[in-house]
């Protein structure tokens, strides 16, 4: 079986090591840094510092005000327990402050990083050739709109939740183990009448408490990374079946094809339902852990505090307060426990969209060792020396060994059913290097047509002028094409925006491609195939045209008829050559 460009390379799976995972989050903050907002979420993240660290402190004051408060109440002292109020007033509005302050970093950091990892993904994605290739480079290139957007949106988010969340339970920690560890000072135990001492005992018992957890957590909730992979993978197949229909929607209701269809949509969503089930029982058997913690927690702070409020060494408010600090340290201890499946989820988000960003910025050096055809830019001709393209089935070769076009020359390449029409169009356009030869093309000034016309969202006016700007060119530019191409019903549409793909029909939509030559005006044009498809009409009109206005052009079309058109010089054969073992090295990749 003949691969596809880069399967060998490129393909991954959604399992990958801790070391795996930590290389791909060490390139993601690499290509944060490099970005130009570099500067911008360093701002945000030491707010988000400084905020989280105040938010510390706010809670560390609010947990002391906890034992001289429920200590008032106790001697029911009645202006201590109104000073006490006042206290909580000015520690709560400060929090308060500082908790929107923290969700408004977060928000922006979420936004941001968003931004920078869409934006770049973005120009990876559409570098030349990249999307083509990547299209073709077996499952890494399927539904890559699901990795450029749903995927990176959950990556940033969680990223963001998951970073503030860590580093606040980190500071959490720090700060209220001294206080419980002051706690523990002076606690004895009676075992069989001999007294001892456990330096720091709550502290022990948090750690013990939450490392056990944490444990089982991570035991249980394992599975869910590979799971939330493959639930991500499938939901993009789902969309895109979908989106496919939705596009086709009037081949199939004329050709009565609904059944099928929703018998293609019913196995595309048994698979994620199948995806999903396996998800459901993954997560419930880690809510058998989660939930269990939290409800035993509840009861836990006091169970490990108790000693010392028997022996007389925490009044009632100490109690309270003892119960506070080891609430902080296991809370902040078990951010692993409330978070294992986020922090999967996150993983698997992080392995799709790096593997993604590596295979864009990969995809140029795939299959080295086969030989490629050498296109250099260079003077005022096209020439295409020895030029063979390597096909799965074997080359495909033209009859003349050496083909030189001239400025204002017309040459035809024709050749039959499946003798590689396209992938010499795609070889002269640098899409599909692989073969032999020597290709030189001019260096500017030279437009490639593919056989299936592209029309660009916007109005016609955008899709005429594409990839330029419209006002690049007049408006009697814009009706001279259309008027040239037998579509002058479409000028006064110009400056209408709509689904112009549904809109127009299919010769009419080959039509506006020529048009688009024609107002484009280029000193060179290679076509693939398209001038099959027009009608005898708008052929005729199109080289009458060309005659014309554009008599110093020089046309290269591959075409697939028979007959020659007498708008052309030259006549050339393609032919496909059955492959020979050991001739052309290694198979060619397959599309």
């Amino acid at each position: 079986m003949t691969p596809k460009p880069g399967d060998a390379n490129l393909a991954t799976g959604a399992c990958a090591s801790d070391s795996s995972v930590a290389l791909r989050f060490a390139a993601l903050i690499h290509m944060l840094r490099a970005s130009g907002e570099g500067s911008r979420l360093i701002w945000l993240v030491a707010g988000l510092v400084v905020v989280v660290g105040a938010t510390a402190c706010a809670q560390i004051r609010l947990n002391a005000w906890n034992e001289p408060f429920y200590d008032a109440i106790n001697r029911r002292d009645i202006p201590a327990f109104s000073f006490q109020l006042g206290i909580y007033a000015m520690i709560a509005g400060t929090l308060l402050v500082l908790n929107v302050s923290q969700t408004w970093l977060n928000l922006m950091m979420k936004l941001k990083l968003r931004e920078i990892v869409s934006r770049d993904l973005f120009e990876q994605w559409l570098s030349p050739r990249r999307a083509f290739m990547i299209a073709n480079a077996g499952p890494i290139g399927v539904n890559p709109d699901q990795r450029i957007d749903e995927d990176a949106r959950r990556l940033t988010e969680l990223s963001t939740d998951l970073g503030v969340g860590l580093f606040q339970a980190t500071l959490l920690l720090v700060s209220f183990i001294g206080v419980l560890w002051s706690l523990s000072a002076g606690v004895s135990f009676t075992v069989e009448g001999s007294n001892f001492v456990v330096p720091g005992y709550m502290v022990w018992s948090a750690l013990l408490y939450a490392g056990l957890a944490s444990l089982a957590s991570w035991r249980v909730g394992k599975p869910l990374v590979d799971l939330n992979a493959e639930h991500y993978a499938r939901e993009s197949d789902v969309r895109f079946s979908l989106v496919r229909v939705n596009q086709n929607c009037d081949g199939v209701a004329v050709y009565r094809g609904e059944a099928q269809e929703r018998g293609h949509l019913d196995l595309e969503f048994d698979r994620l339902v199948d995806v999903l089930r396996r998800l459901v029982g993954a997560t419930t058997q880690l809510a058998w852990v989660t939930a269990g913690y939290g409800w035993f927690t509840i009861v836990a702070p006091v169970i490990v505090a108790a000693p010392a409020y028997f022996a007389g060494n925490l009044t009632f408010g100490g109690l309270l307060m003892a119960v506070g600090a080891f609430t902080q340290v296991q809370q902040s201890l078990r951010w692993f426990v409330d978070n294992a499946s986020l922090i999967a989820d996150w993983k698997a988000t992080l392995l799709r969209v790096s593997e993604f960003r590596r295979a864009l910025t990969e995809i140029d050096r795939v299959e080295r060792d086969l030989q490629r055809i050498e296109i250099v830019e260079t003077g005022n001709r096209i020439v295409l020396d020895d030029v063979n393209v390597l096909l799965p089935p074997g080359r495909s070769s033209l009859s003349a060994r050496r083909l030189e076009i001239s400025p204002g020359e017309r040459v035809v390449i024709v050749g039959g059913p499946r003798s590689g029409k396209t992938s010499l169009f795609r070889a002269l356009a640098g899409l599909w290097p692989w073969g032999t030869g020597h290709v030189e093309l001019p260096a500017e000034g030279v437009m490639f047509m593919p056989k299936h016309p592209y029309l660009p969202g916007g109005s016609l006016r955008d899709i005429l002028a594409y990839p330029y700007l419209p006002d690049k060119f007049g408006d009697a530019d814009f009706r001279a094409a259309l008027i040239a191409m037998g579509l002058p019903h479409l000028v006064s549409a110009l400056d209408t925006a709509a689904p112009w793909e549904k809109e127009l029909s299919d010769p009419e939509q080959q039509g506006l491609s020529f048009a688009r030559l024609l107002l484009h005006k280029p000193r060179w044009v290679v076509i693939d195939t398209a001038l099959d498809t027009l009608s005898p009409h708008m052929r005729r009109a199109l080289f009458d045209a060309l005659r014309k206005e554009l008599s110093e052009t020089s046309v290269l079309a591959i075409s697939g008829v028979e007959h020659t058109y007498d708008f052309f010089d030259r006549l050339i054969s393609l032919s496909l050559y059955a492959r020979n073992t050991g001739a052309e090295g290694r198979s060619a990749p397959s599309v």
